[in-house]
């Protein structure tokens, strides 16, 4: 399994919509085959701050949805990034 996860800023005022250009892409990878998570969302005390968090079977399933990602017109939009892809090894209950 992989976890990708971090965030994202885009210009504070442009974040509602940046978030709404992206209704596709998330629907996209829901119902991509080995996709079990994809959520971006508005940070809570940051402005400007979009959070990744994606969650995949393998890196197969992965690699052949990532090439749908975000348009080029919204990765223009973004001023920063920090994002981090997971491999993980082994998952139990908390």
């Amino acid at each position: 399994m992989l976890i990708i996860a971090g965030s994202i800023s885009v210009d504070a005022s442009d974040r509602d919509a940046y978030l709404r250009g992206c209704s596709a892409i998330v629907e996209r990878a829901r119902s991509a085959p080995g996709c079990l998570d994809f959520a971006l969302s508005a940070d809570l005390l940051d402005p400007a701050r979009i959070n990744i968090y994606e969650r995949w079977e393998s890196e197969a399933d992965l690699e052949r949805f990532r090439g749908s990602g975000s348009a080029e017109d919204q990765e223009g939009e973004i001023v920063s990034a920090s994002v981090a892809r997971y491999v993980v090894s082994s998952v139990g209950a908390p």
